[in-house]
């Protein structure tokens, strides 16, 4: 194997583990020096691109007593080899791909080995030895007019373009999510998300630069299916949904000095993300929530129905819990405005039940003797990161699956209720795959219209110190 080419050599001097790769592409070709490395532009499925190292050649497969020669291609990413290579198939224009357990329909090739990765443990040569003990159980090409020559079936081909989801069209994304941010509230994110969720991929972004770093080390030791643990920003490239937990809080005294620390570490975090997956939704679970949330919105250049944060998304469903368990009320309730004491809760007019469209009831006395008193009940419950986690997954559920259910999160509030500042708190929004619906507002009573007033005015005044 030739790593001297100068195209592949200023190429591999990019790779972060560059001594260990050229280790592992020694050890490939003293094994199969048929693989021959070149250089190529990888594109992501958002159409971002990235010069990687590829290896093109042909594995021997024995079928019904012959030997063929399976085209092939391998993209290494930068990361490799702690990181899998990307496996297609190389068909003619003449060759139909036979779509079965391991091989998808644009050629991408899948096996046990690329989803269980563990480096030292696993490599290119093992992934090789499986791909052809699966290929000769299954063959994964025929052709156009039926010849079942495998000599002209696995003719071989060059210069075909790929990207990391096939031939994918832009608009149906894979269920991936990337969590961003250590700590034990991104550790009990991504445990939650997995639990609730169904996802093809988790991506776990572990930030240096943030305060709440650490965790990343114990999911990459155990190994958890579907979840990739990362520093490299590029790999939530293709999310649907962007969760970010990180916080980088500093020794300074001022509380806007504080959050302004927030606000730099999102700077160099946020307008990436965004360009990496244009279509996610972004859920913003850093503290100060409602002021990060409006942060990342003016940061990355998102609609505003696809930048929300996590609010009062626990306490509302707290309360719809109490209302409906203790209180025999079998409504939904919100609990709407900052996360502060001046929250507000407000009720549904249709039953848990009911299909019709949630709406919020207007404020009366019968309703709020009962609101008042599932707010007092739920006064001792904190929100450690295990339940904030249970919360985010309960959110991305809701986009992942295009379910319209009716969380409390933070939404710029702007026009909603006569609120006239741009500000971002938590308000009831439907949530499906496209982001957020604001429900309607409605008139509330006298006090709750005072505080959330209140919040309003403190939110605007905050934000306007913070340089964004």
């Amino acid at each position: 194997m030739d790593l001297r080419e100068e195209k592949v050599q200023r190429i591999l001097s990019k790779y972060k583990f560059h001594d260990v790769a050229v280790e592992e592409l020694q050890k490939i070709h003293r094994i199969y020096p048929g693989m021959i490395p070149s250089s190529g532009t990888y594109t992501f499925s958002d159409g971002t691109q990235k010069d990687l190292l590829k290896l093109i050649g042909n594995i021997p497969v024995k079928y019904e007593g012959r030997s063929y020669n399976f085209p092939i291609q391998l993209w290494l990413m930068d990361s490799f080899p702690f990181t899998p290579p990307i496996c297609l198939l190389r068909p003619t224009p003449e060759m139909v791909i036979r779509e079965g357990k391991h091989v998808d329909s644009k050629g991408r090739i899948h096996l046990p080995g690329l989803h269980s990765w563990d480096f030292p443990k696993s490599s290119v040569v093992g992934l090789l030895n499986e791909m052809i003990r699966k290929f000769e159980e299954d063959p994964p090409l025929s052709s156009k007019r039926d010849n079942k020559d495998p000599h002209e079936l696995l003719a071989f081909v060059s210069n075909i373009q790929i990207n990391d989801g096939g031939n994918r069209h832009p608009d149906q994304q894979i269920n991936k999510v990337s969590v961003i941010g250590g700590g034990d509230l991104g550790m009990a994110t991504v445990m939650s998300i997995l639990a609730k969720c169904t996802v093809a991929k988790l991506v776990f972004i572990d930030i240096a630069e943030s305060s709440t770093k650490g965790g990343s080390t114990d999911l990459e030791i155990f190994n958890l299916p579907r979840v990739e643990v990362s520093r490299d920003m590029s790999a939530s490239a293709g999310s649907r949904v962007i969760v970010v937990t990180a916080n980088a809080w500093s020794s300074e005294q001022s509380y806007v000095s504080v959050v302004q620390t927030n606000v730099d570490l999102y700077r160099g975090i946020i307008p990436n993300l965004a360009h990496l997956s244009p279509h996610a939704v972004m859920l913003i679970a850093s503290q100060p929530v409602d002021i990060m949330t409006h942060v990342a919105w003016r940061q990355s250049g998102l609609p505003p129905t696809r930048v929300i944060g996590a609010g009062c998304n626990l306490d509302s469903e707290r309360l719809s819990h109490i209302l409906d368990i203790n209180l025999n009320t079998h409504k939904q309730a919100w609990v709407i405005g900052e996360l502060s004491d001046n929250k507000v809760p407000v009720m549904s007019n249709t039953g848990l039940s009911s299909s019709a469209q949630a709406e919020i009831a207007p404020g009366s006395s019968s309703t709020k003797p009962l609101l008042d008193r599932a707010f007092d009940m739920m006064k001792n419950r904190g929100q450690r990161s295990w339940s904030v986690g249970l919360s985010i997954a309960d959110i991305t559920n809701s986009i992942l699956t295009d379910k319209m259910k009716t969380h409390s999160v933070s939404t710029l509030a702007q026009g909603w209720g006569g609120i006239g500042a741009e500000v971002f708190l938590s308000l009831p929004c439907i949530l499906g795959s496209n982001g957020s619906t604001r429900l309607a507002g409605v008139s509330l009573g006298q006090e709750e219209d005072s505080k959330l007033g209140d919040t309003v005015t403190s939110l605007s005044n905050l934000i306007s110190q913070f340089r964004i």
